[in-house]
């Protein structure tokens, strides 16, 4: 099979030669070794290096590192954000809403919120510039013989540490679920430009929990589950596949989180939260492709590498019960030593009879 038959035959529930393997979000210092050169940190170009180096040039660095980093480890396929597009702030000027805000009240603020992502909808245009790190990095890919499918981000519907949303929440549900409503719409944008450039992997949802949720079932239920369903089934429309993405211990709402959201998988699950595998597969496994579940932050970061070794065939194993792609559950962090990382990779390679990566390069 090919990385992008592999992949999608997982993503169709059907049985791959192997478990795809990719990286979800690879830091430094690990990136800047695979690479064998600095790596411009970060989860894609920053503004900051498009604006020293140009955007074209910091861009195709980008892309470079990338394509040889995804060789190295023998990826299937990458997660790439879109590049930054320098002149967009120019060409659109928002109005000035802030003096109707009153910056005390979490109701005001949203609906300050509100009135900038209408303005938004109705008057931006998506650039094809931002398009551009998709076309470089396919160029890159093509000097290794690579041709590995695109899983993009169109998270919409996070809460992360939103206080003022959360509040919102609870205290005008109407116009915050306006907002979730406007993020929907804005979106759409991002998913016609992915699937344009035929990107059908597309993150939905975004983060809402830590060791629990960080609002209730209902609200989830209530505001953001039929949002995050409207964008799965535009997606789905578009001929692409939906995956849900948070971390945290999501059991309270996982059955919206996953069927009533109508996605075809799972990312970022959080095993130290206690988001196990195995009973996910046992309750899903049928319906939904499972991402992970590596634990970064614990197990990568401060187990030994026989640890690693052993947990990394307990996750394949469990995985080949359902569809299932190898990866953390999160980002690679700083955290983790290069001894630890290679132990993950050099365990999943031995158990598909791979043989080691070249670290000489």
């Amino acid at each position: 099979m090919t990385e992008t038959e592999r992949v999608f035959s997982v993503l169709n529930k059907n049985t791959p030669d192997r478990t795809p393997i990719f990286e979800y979000v690879l830091l430094n210092p690990l990136a800047s070794v695979f690479a064998g050169r600095e790596y411009l940190d970060g989860d894609g170009v920053s503004h900051e290096h498009a604006k020293e180096q140009g955007l074209k040039k910091a861009v195709r660095r980008y892309a470079q590192d990338r394509a040889k980093i995804s060789y190295v480890l023998g990826h299937d396929m990458m997660y790439v954000v879109p590049n930054p597009v320098l002149q967009r702030a120019q060409k659109l000027s928002y109005p000035d809403y802030n003096g109707g805000c009153d910056w005390s009240d979490p109701v005001s603020i949203i609906e300050t919120r509100n009135k900038y992502f209408r303005f938004g909808i109705e008057h931006e245009v998506f650039d094809e510039q931002a398009m551009l790190t998709y076309e470089y990095i396919r160029e890159e890919l093509a000097v290794y013989g690579l041709d590995l499918p695109f899983f993009a981000p169109a998270y919409s519907h996070g809460i992360g540490v939103d206080t003022d949303l959360m509040q919102a929440m609870a205290l005008a549900p109407e116009i915050t679920a306006e907002n979730f409503r406007l993020r929907t719409e804005m979106a759409k944008k991002n998913i016609d430009a992915y699937i344009g450039h035929g990107i059908k992997i597309i993150g939905v949802g975004g983060d809402f929990a830590g060791n629990r949720p960080l609002i209730s079932p209902e609200m989830y239920r209530g505001q953001i589950m039929p949002e995050v369903k409207k964008t799965s089934d535009y997606i789905h429309s578009k001929g692409g596949y939906a995956v849900n993405a948070s971390d945290g211990d999501l059991w309270s709402v996982i059955d919206d989180f996953l069927i009533g959201c109508g996605v075809d998988a799972y990312m970022e699950i959080d095993r130290r939260a206690g988001m196990e595998l195995a009973e996910l597969i046992g309750r899903f496994g049928k319906k939904v492709t499972f991402f992970g579940d590596m634990d970064c932050g614990n197990t990568l970061s401060f187990s030994s590498p026989e640890e690693i070794r052993n947990d990394t065939v307990r996750c394949l194993d469990e995985g080949r019960a359902a569809s299932h792609i190898f990866t953390p559950g999160n980002a690679i962090t700083s955290s983790i030593p290069l001894e630890n990382y290679l132990a993950m990779v050099e365990a999943y390679r031995e158990y598909w009879g791979l043989g080691k990566i070249n670290m000489k390069f």
